[in-house]
Formats: C-alpha cells, structure tokens, sequence
C-alpha cells in the first residue's frame, strides 16, 4: 500500500514557529492548482501500488475553495488506484471550519480532519500568533461532531514559556471531555529563520525551557495513558482504531508520493523533494518537468532511517527485519551498540522488538542517532 501527501502552500497568517512552506498571498493560488493538476498527471509512474491514504497538508488546505479540492481527488482518483475506504484526511484551521465547508468536504470524501487547535487558552494563540481564538478552538470540534466527522485529530503544542502546568492540563483535558480520539501533541521546537526565532534574540519573546518541555512531556504521558489513549509514536496518541493511517504508513517505511511546493517522495529506494518556490514550480509544471532533486539511499541511510522512525513508535525495531534486509553481522553489531542502553533502562527487547522505554521515550532521538551504523 502507498500513500499520497498534497501540500497546499498558503496561510492566513504567519505562525511565529512555523518554518514550513507557505505564502500569506493567495494570489498564486488558482495557477497553483492547475498546476498541481498537471503534476498528478507527470507524477503518475511513481507509485505502482494500490492508494491507501490521501493527506491535505500545508501551508493551510482548509483555505482552498471545496471544489478545488474535490478537483485535485477526482484527478488524482482518474491517474492512480485508490481504495474504496482510503483515509483521506485533510489539515484545517478552527477560523476556517464552517458548516458549509464541512458539507463540502464531507460529500467529496473528506472523512478525517486535522485541526491546528494548538492551545484552548486565548494567551497561547496570541504568543503563537495563530489566526484562531479560544472559542474557535472549542466550537470548531463540537461543530464538526455534529456535520459526522468524528475521525478527528487535533495538535497541540506544549513547552512554550506562557504554558503553566495547570495550562497544559486543562487543554489536555479539554481535549478528552470533547471525545478527540487522536492527539498530536509537539515541544515548541525554536526553528532557524523564523519569526520566533528573531523575537527571542531581540528579548521581546522568552526563550523555550527544555527541562518544562521534558516535564511537560512526561505529565502528557501520563494522562493520556489514564484517558485510554495508545502512545502509539513519540509525538501521537490515539483512542483504539484510530490511529493515523497515512502518518503511520511513514513510519513503516511504505512509499508514498508527495505533490506540490516542498513535499517529499519516497519509493523505497531513492527520496526526493520539489522546489520550495511556488512560482518557480508553477512554471516548471507549466513546461511538463517536476522542479524536484532527487537522493538515492545508501543501505547505512535506509537502516538509519529505520532505527529512527522505529523507534519513535510503539512497535520498534523488528530485529527480524534488521537482519533480513540488512544482514547478521549489522543485527549483531546493533544490539552490541544498544547494550548499554538497555541496562540503563532506555531500550529494552521484547518478542523480537527493541523498543524505547518510557524513560527513554524522552531521549530517543539521541538514542537513535547513537546506535545509527556510520
């Protein structure tokens, strides 16, 4: 199976913290998807196996017109094979959630949303500089409940300096009282060449507390635990049956398709991205040629990634696997490395996985790069 990721490169605002690909002008945007069009056309040899999952990304797909939106799938259903019950989940902004758009995107086929929530508190939004406020982040999941989405995801944010403890319980607990079955919740990471970054060297911000973050973390942890949701990856929590299928078909190493502005492919054997300019990619499609470099992976890169990705979920590394695809002396050799780190209580072996500790969840990108074969 194989996934389909469409990046939609247009925000109302800046968020202080995003250092994705986006434009705050919407000018661009009907040659954008007329462009997108053709580039599902040019890209359709890239995946040979059947579409399980197609995810709206961004930027902020939310702010494309329905129709727009019910093009791009209807296009990309005519060039690829497509599951009758594939997820199809799309990113969305409470300020953009309406009742008619939710019609809309319910009767295209839309039957997973993704809500930028971030925080319930109106002083977070703020901090953030989100395009939504406080109420907006309640009513637009009660409203989407009621037009049938109940396939919801929201993320959260948490570690920034305007977030107290008692904060991030509360939005934690608002999020179970309003029946979220999935939670994507992210440390406030300080990303080069953004915004906040410019505002904490000039001291008009203050800077992130990595020991909060970490304590943040670990009381996240424990509550969704106590709410009955699966700590299925580092940063994803999900009620039973509701993982994210698109988002876990990454973690498993499955190919997907990346269309637009910035998104990234994978085939299994080679990555590769398209420009991160929508001008220019609008005129390249526009002369029939994907603007996109490409990387063929190394063995040593594709166990690395492995590692890294497994380890972040629940299930881990299949040891198994480590010596099917990569052979015994790098399976050997990789739980000689990993040694040390079991003792310390950070990974552990069980039914033929290694996997992260809870103590360990709180470090595994270390760990990772630790036991990475250079």
């Amino acid at each position: 199976m194989a996934g389909i990721y469409i990046h939609i490169p247009f925000c109302r605002k800046a968020c202080h913290y995003c250092n994705f690909h986006f434009s705050t002008s919407t000018a661009l945007q009907g040659e954008f998807v007329n462009a997108l069009l053709h580039e599902i056309e040019l890209r359709g040899d890239y995946l040979q196996e059947c579409i399980e999952t197609i995810y709206f990304g961004g930027g902020t797909p939310s702010i494309l017109a329905s129709v727009d939106l019910e093009r791009i799938l209807y296009k990309i259903k005519a060039v690829f094979e497509v599951e009758a019950n594939a997820e199809i989940t799309l990113e969305a902004n409470p300020d953009d959630i309406t009742a008619e758009k939710l019609e809309q995107w319910k009767a295209i086929g839309i039957n997973r949303l993704s809500i930028g929530i971030q925080s319930f508190f109106e002083e977070d939004l703020k901090w953030m500089n989100r395009a939504h406020n406080a109420e907006q982040a309640i009513t637009c999941i009660v409203l989407a409940q009621a037009h049938g989405f109940f396939n919801l995801t929201i993320d959260l944010i948490y570690g920034t300096p305007s977030l107290t403890d008692e904060k991030w319980r509360q939005n934690v607990v608002t999020a179970v009282s309003l029946n979220i079955p999935h939670l994507s919740c992210y440390a406030l990471t300080v990303e080069p060449k953004t915004a906040l970054q410019k505002l904490i060297e000039q001291k008009k911000l203050e800077n992130v507390d990595q020991e909060k973050q970490a304590k943040h973390f670990e009381l996240l942890m424990q509550w969704t635990n106590e709410a009955g949701f699966e700590h299925y990856e580092i940063s994803n929590f999900a009620k039973p049956g509701f993982r994210s299928r698109h988002n876990s078909s990454y973690w498993r190493g499955n190919p997907y398709l990346g269309l637009g502005p910035s998104a990234h492919s994978f085939n299994g054997e080679s990555r590769q991205w398209n420009i991160a300019n929508n001008a220019l990619y609008i005129k390249s499609i526009g002369n029939n040629t994907v603007p996109c470099e490409v990387e063929t992976l190394t063995v040593k890169e594709r166990l690395n990634e492995y590692l890294m990705t497994g380890l972040r979920t629940i299930e881990g590394v299949e040891l198994a696997r480590i010596e099917k695809d990569f052979g015994e002396d790098v399976y050997k050799r990789l739980l000689e490395n990993a040694s040390g780190k079991i003792e310390n209580g950070f990974l552990a072996v069980a039914d033929g996985h290694l996997r992260t500790t809870t103590e360990g969840k709180l470090l595994v990108d270390g760990i990772a790069s630790d036991l990475f074969q250079l």
